[in-house]
């Protein structure tokens, strides 16, 4: 397995489309695999392929506790079908825009069919922080970044610092 970089704000490869996974072979099944071992690297719960620089539909999340036994799920080609009425609202961040927290609001539950690992049809309802962190990397799949949620005006100060930092980095 392979830690793979993380890309980050303000790369525009965030803000790409990804395309539908074909077929979950050997090669798909390894690629899963360091997606899981970066993201626990990072640490974080959640990873869309787009973050490693692969436009495809494709995520992985875990959101066991620290004390809890690794639960890694896998969602390929994940479809929203339903969402609940009520709305809740989580501090959010994301490894592509490292040490930013914000508030978003989002649907409290939502239905997700999906492929799994082994490439079988599924169907996840989720509540709570699964939910939010499915919501979350199913936004990367199309391009969209949780600052999309917040306030222009705070968006705007996200990725002008972050501009910043990537200019920074070009010229160490």
């Amino acid at each position: 397995m392979t830690i793979k970089p993380i890309i980050y704000l303000p790369d525009p490869v965030l803000r790409q489309q990804s395309a539908a996974v074909e077929r979950v072979d050997s090669e798909m099944k390894s690629f899963i695999d360091d997606m899981l071992e970066t993201m626990y690297d990072a640490p974080g719960i959640g990873l869309a392929a787009i973050q490693v620089g692969v436009p495809r539909r494709l995520l992985v999340i875990d959101i066991a506790g620290k004390d809890e036994e690794p639960a890694p799920q896998v969602f390929i080609n994940p479809e929203l079908v339903a969402t609940g009425d009520e709305t809740s609202v989580y501090e959010e961040g994301c490894l592509s825009i490292p040490d930013y927290y914000a508030e978003v609001e989002r649907p409290a539950t939502i239905t997700v069919k999906h492929l799994d690992r082994d490439g079988k049809q599924q169907v996840t309802e989720a509540d709570g922080l699964l939910a939010t962190c499915l919501q979350h990397e199913m936004d990367h799949l199309n391009g969209v970044l949780f600052i999309d949620h917040i306030s222009k005006l705070k968006r705007d100060m996200v990725v002008r610092k972050f501009t910043k930092l990537a200019k920074s980095r070009m010229t160490a």
